[in-house]
């Protein structure tokens, strides 16, 4: 199954029954899978005239009660910012898919990247409090594009998943479990009369009942920072009650939200740590290392927000070295660094031209970095 088409049955067994989007390489057959499959199962596709009006679309479509998805790369993600702040503010599930690919601008519409890490966490103004996921291989884009329904529906907030253009268009055999093995999230129904329902209440969980329109109960929805029954406030106690909601309501559930695979750390004195589909050419490396006798180990980021510093502090505090490759500039490898805290050298392996980063690449890196 090529990992578009994964993404596309990920989403229909979530749930997801509405579809907004806009073709943009190397994420359009997203579209075009849900355009076929979505209508089959009871769900709707609408093409919209941009990624403007696609993230609107998917917003009002949660509002409403469908489960909801878009999927887009870099330009149209930027165009998305705007709105994915006001779904976080007004605590609106949805799902948005990045097929990354080469930048700034146009860029290489048709070439692998990974430089929308730090966009997909800052890209929205103020202060916010992402969620984003990045498999590395096809079996990872089914099983986490479930996963980022599941958070969505659970935390009621916008949910990324950051793939690649290679990850995107490559074909890999997966498993597909029974629909009886797969855990998927239901949003919490309130149980309060509808006159006394307060749709952003405070909580010890942080993470409030949502109701969809039409069924019954009347609340207001705003991008404007709101009190607990959703009207615009001004009050300071009742801004920073409602902000400091959104980061705990991630925060506090950060250990279920926060996936990564480990190997070989036991006796690791150097670990490369890496995402999404370098993580495959990492560890090609890390094993051919092994073989050779070179103590290193290595580190697979499912989820990149909330960032796991805990386990990379963890780990900076045992071993000598850390290589971070990434097709960027530069953006995992400064927050794990920052991560270290100088316990242990972090340095990065980093190719921003287009091409993938080869396993050999990561070995010699690795020699050197032992060597010195």
């Amino acid at each position: 199954m090529q990992g578009n088409e994964a993404c596309v049955d990920a989403a229909i067994t979530a749930g997801c029954r509405f579809f907004g989007g806009y073709p943009i390489t190397p994420s359009t057959e997203i579209a075009e899978g849900c355009a076929e499959k979505l209508p089959l199962v009871g769900g709707a596709f609408v093409q919209m005239e941009d990624e403007i009006g696609s993230i609107s679309a998917i917003i009002g479509a949660s509002v409403a009660g469908a489960k909801s998805m878009t999927a887009t790369s870099g330009p149209g993600f930027s165009l998305m910012q705007e709105n994915i702040g006001y779904a976080y503010m007004a605590e609106i599930p949805i799902v948005i898919v990045n097929v990354m690919r080469g930048g700034p601008s146009t860029g290489l519409p048709t070439r692998p990247s990974q430089s929308d890490v730090m966009q997909a966490r800052w890209g929205t103004h103020g202060d916010y409090t992402a969620i984003a996921f990045a498999p590395s291989s096809v079996q990872e884009v089914y099983d986490l594009v479930i996963n980022a329904f599941n958070c969505a529906e659970t935390y009621h907030t916008p949910v990324v998943v950051l793939m690649d253009e290679m990850l995107g268009h490559m074909r890999e055999k997966i498993i597909i479990p029974d629909e009886d093995d797969i855990d998927v999230k239901l949003r919490k129904f309130p149980k309060v009369p509808s006159g006394f329902l307060k749709p952003y209440e405070i909580n010890p969980s942080m993470v409030s009942d949502f109701v969809p329109f039409g069924e019954g109960y009347r609340y207001n929805i705003t991008g404007l920072t709101h009190d607990e029954f959703g009207f615009p406030t001004a009050k300071p106690d009742e801004i920073n009650a409602k902000l400091n909601k959104l980061r705990k309501k991630i925060h506090l559930h950060r250990r279920n939200i926060i996936l990564y695979e480990e190997q070989f750390v036991d006796d690791a004195e150097y670990i490369v740590v890496a995402f999404g589909s370098t993580a495959r050419a990492a560890i090609s490396a890390v094993r051919k290392a092994r073989g050779e006798g070179m103590p290193v180990g290595f580190l697979k980021l499912k989820t990149l927000w909330p960032f796991p510093g805990y386990e990379i502090k963890k780990l900076a505090s045992s071993v000598k070295g850390m290589l971070v490759p990434e097709l960027n500039m530069g953006q995992v490898v400064r927050e794990v660094d920052r991560y270290a805290m100088g316990k242990c050298s972090v340095c990065g392996h980093l190719r921003f031209d287009g091409r993938q980063i080869e396993p050999c690449e990561i070995f010699d890196r690795l020699v050197e970095l032992i060597k010195n």
